[in-house]
């Protein structure tokens, strides 16, 4: 079969079955062009909510399927491809984050969105990219615990000085590994091109960034700035769709380390298969773990509204 036509067949079932399609923005241009929705794993939860379909099949990895499932209990919500995981959400778990909350008494525990959901029935409250400053900010606590990734961390605590901030020596391993080498050898090559960012970049590559925000932001400022030329500090993914929305302009990788296996994983047969009933996982998630992790995700939209 061609590309094409399992595309057809994709539209063609969803609509008789129901079916909303969400793809995040790390997915392939061939998944993005039949789904209902693209954008990060938090956005795409709410849509989903929001949605009058019964069905949902998330494009993405385990733990956006999961925070989907939590913020639409009564719809069955499946995973498109059960392999694709998320190294950051699984640097860190129950038990490791109990004894870092016992070495840090009265720090309140920022999660990022970026996790299990069994570790968000734990934390005070999760957050995105985009709204960990506004979050941090609004939390009473005046001293935060912030997993796993330091590298987001400290972004947000460089625009939060007046509160005291502790990490976790985790992080996404693709944004970790990009070096100020990487910044200064893409600039040569493109020196008029501006540099955007993601913050779960060192602070060695944010330091040089033009613009430094979560994955749909840095789509954004990119189709609306009037620069013609872009070095992109993120999954490899987002300069390929910004090159189809924006063919006047050019775009190019920071690294091909950018590059998520787990995010590649997913196929558009993938997305057919779990149409037909023969691939996917439905996500199912224990009653405790619904209730804390919904208090956890519920949190944040309250403080980031």
């Amino acid at each position: 079969m061609k590309v094409a036509e399992v595309q057809e067949r994709i539209r063609k079932l969803k609509q008789e079955n129901d079916v909303c399609i969400l793809a995040h923005a790390y997915q392939g241009q061939e998944i993005l062009e039949v789904a209902d929705y693209v954008g990060d794993s938090y956005g795409l939860s709410v849509l989903a909510s929001k949605a009058p379909n019964k069905t949902v099949i998330m494009c993405g990895v385990r733990f956006m399927a999961e925070t989907c499932k939590v913020l639409c209990p009564q719809k069955t919500v499946y995973l498109a491809n059960p392999l694709a995981g998320c190294p950051m959400a699984d640097e860190i778990d129950l038990d490791l984050l109990e004894r870092l909350k016992a070495e840090h008494p009265g720090y309140a525990t920022v999660a990022y969105i970026n996790t299990t959901s069994a570790l968000k029935t734990a934390c005070d409250v999760c957050v995105t990219s985009s709204s960990a400053v506004q979050i941090c900010k609004a939390l009473e606590a005046d001293k935060i615990l912030f997993v796993p990734d330091p590298n987001l961390g400290s972004y947000v605590a460089s625009q939060v000085p007046e509160k005291q901030f502790a990490f976790f020596d985790g992080g996404c391993p693709h944004h970790k590994a990009m070096t100020e080498a990487d910044v200064l050898e893409a600039k040569a090559a493109h020196p008029n091109a501006l540099l955007a960012v993601h913050p779960e970049c060192p602070a060695e590559v944010v330091k040089h960034a033009d613009f430094v925000g979560s994955t749909t932001a840095i789509m954004s400022f990119a189709k609306e700035s009037e620069a013609r030329e872009f070095i992109v500090g993120t999954e490899v993914s987002i300069v390929e769709h910004l090159q189809f929305d924006c063919p006047e302009k050019s775009f190019y990788p920071l690294s091909t380390r950018l590059t998520c296996n787990d995010m590649k994983a997913t196929t558009l047969m993938d997305v057919l298969g779990c149409l037909q009933g023969i691939a996917g996982e439905a996500i199912e998630l224990p009653a405790d773990v619904m209730e804390g992790a919904g208090r956890c995700i519920r949190r944040m939209i309250e403080l980031g509204e």
